[in-house]
């Protein structure tokens, strides 16, 4: 049997408190026998959206050549996915922003490729916005129809120094609470798939919600 996975994208533009966190999360799915991999954006290869303007009517996928298909391929083969970013500006950080943006609008919006796998959202800051970007990343989840796991309190930990964000243990609870949700939720759907030969587990009937996108033209990108 193929061992589970979850794919966690860190949006932090350095190696820092966000990297610390996740490899904290990476602890506890791996004591559940689940793989962790991280993608780190700042080693990414990400353009930013282009002046073409004219995503809403494209029918085939973005045509900027650079690392965001390759990590868009790794979360369609991933069976959860969580999103990670530091506050930076009162918002989220700016690699998590350009990838919210190239992925989904570029690849995720013709098929919602990410439908019904499990997502988990972490978010670090020093003390301010921690909802703020938790809310931002878990509605990007909810838009491309994945099923959002909760942890009790949101999973936000607070940091402002290297090494702080190991100090938050109501945080570290909360993340720990999130990846034992999520793994519970893996293998649940899982299991079904298995019991059942089916991977229409909940419905998608739209593929795509986008005005001026007719269906009949989408082409899935190869």
């Amino acid at each position: 049997m193929t061992a589970l996975k979850i794919l966690a994208i860190n949006g932090s533009e350095r190696e820092g408190n966000t990297a610390d966190v996740l490899r904290h999360a990476a602890a506890t799915a791996v004591e559940r026998g689940v793989e962790f991999e991280v993608v780190d954006l700042r080693n990414i290869w990400m353009e930013r959206c282009g002046p073409c303007g004219d995503c809403n009517y494209r029918p085939v996928a973005c045509e900027l050549t650079d690392g965001v298909p390759g990590v868009v391929e790794k979360m369609i083969a991933a069976d959860g996915i969580i999103f990670a970013a530091p506050v930076h500006g009162f918002g989220t950080s700016s690699l998590m922003q350009t990838f919210i943006e190239r992925a989904g609008v570029g690849y995720l919006r013709f098929d919602r490729p990410l439908s019904n796998k499990v997502a988990g959202v972490i978010s670090v800051a020093r003390r301010y916005s921690a909802g703020e970007v938790w809310s931002q990343l878990t509605v990007n989840a909810l838009l491309n129809r994945m099923i959002v796991a909760g942890s009790g309190f949101p999973a936000t930990v607070h940091a402002l120094h290297r090494g702080d964000a190991l100090k938050d243990e109501e945080g570290l609870k909360n993340v720990d609470r999130l990846v034992e949700r999520m793994v519970d939720m893996i293998e649940l759907l899982d299991e079904h798939r298995r019991l059942t030969g089916r991977d229409d587990l909940l419905s998608v009937r739209e593929v795509n919600e986008r005005v001026g996108l007719a269906l009949n033209e989408l082409q899935v990108p190869a």
